[in-house]
């Protein structure tokens, strides 16, 4: 009996799961792909998972930036006005939130909120046998379902992370208003003196691909979900981690491809 259990996997239970969900996931990114280029193009419904996905993130990454923003602020005077330089704090501040804050913090918002909506929406719909009622019905699910949630996540995650981009920048500049006497007009030179267009655009790529990982990720989590309702759950807690997990590991390749353009090699 034992033997026989030896056979069931090749490495062990565990291993052998983890490739084949590594496999799984480059089948599904492959067939997303496919899907992108094919007819029918279901425009009404990625606008309206943009709508949707924007809308319900709106206030929550008002509130995140906006702290995000005076929290850095207050932490970075204390060591900033030790050597006299609390007017470096503008051009700080850009530099952080611009560079790294924004699309971080709104990828992870994203990915808790978001992501796990698409990975218990679609859960549902598999265990309910709603995909399985669609194909019968001549609908393609796979183009409906999960190309449209994906498309949207990769627009609206960069304009949310603009957008949060914007409000830290308004909740940096009230906490330094409250404590120096400086203008709108002089902290904006300041603060936007000391980014440049390699930074923007690395910002808007990171965020572009933080979003695709949260909607891809959503998606295939749901899209296979098994065991019921508790899979459900299931299904929406690991589309959490692993995009986390993932937005961490991708935020840190690009911060080293792109400190290998900006020094030159």
């Amino acid at each position: 009996m034992a033997k026989k259990r030896e056979k069931d996997f090749y490495i062990s239970a565990k291993t052998d799961s983890f490739f084949l969900d590594i496999y799984g996931a480059y089948q599904f990114i492959k067939l997303f792909f496919k899907e992108l280029f094919l007819p029918p193009y279901e425009g009404k419904e990625i606008l309206r998972q943009c709508y949707d996905i924007g809308y319900r993130s709106l206030g929550l990454i008002t509130l995140t930036g906006f702290i995000t923003g005076l929290v850095f602020t207050k932490q970075s005077r204390p060591s900033l006005a030790e050597f006299g330089a609390t007017s470096w704090l503008p051009s700080l501040i850009a530099i952080a939130i611009i560079r790294a804050l924004a699309p971080l913090v709104t990828a992870l918002i994203a990915a808790g909120k978001v992501g796990s909506n698409i990975g218990a929406e679609l859960g549902s719909m598999r265990v309910t046998e709603q995909i399985d009622a669609m194909e019968v019905s001549a609908t393609n699910p796979f183009k409906f379902l999960v190309v449209t949630r994906v498309i949207a996540t990769t627009i609206v995650v960069p304009i949310l992370a603009i957008y949060s981009g914007f409000v830290g920048m308004a909740g940096a500049y009230l906490n330094i208003a409250a404590n120096e006497h400086i203008s709108v007009k002089a902290f904006l030179q300041s603060a936007f003196n000391s980014i440049n267009f390699l930074d923007i655009t690395t910002s808007v790529i990171k965020a572009v691909v933080f979003g695709f990982t949260v909607g891809i990720v959503g998606c295939y989590k749901g899209y296979y979900t098994t065991q019921g309702t508790q899979g459900v759950g299931k299904s929406a807690n690991s589309a959490v981690v692993i995009s986390m997990f993932l937005i961490f590991m991708e935020e840190m390749i690009i911060v080293q491809i792109v400190n290998f353009f900006r020094t030159g090699g």
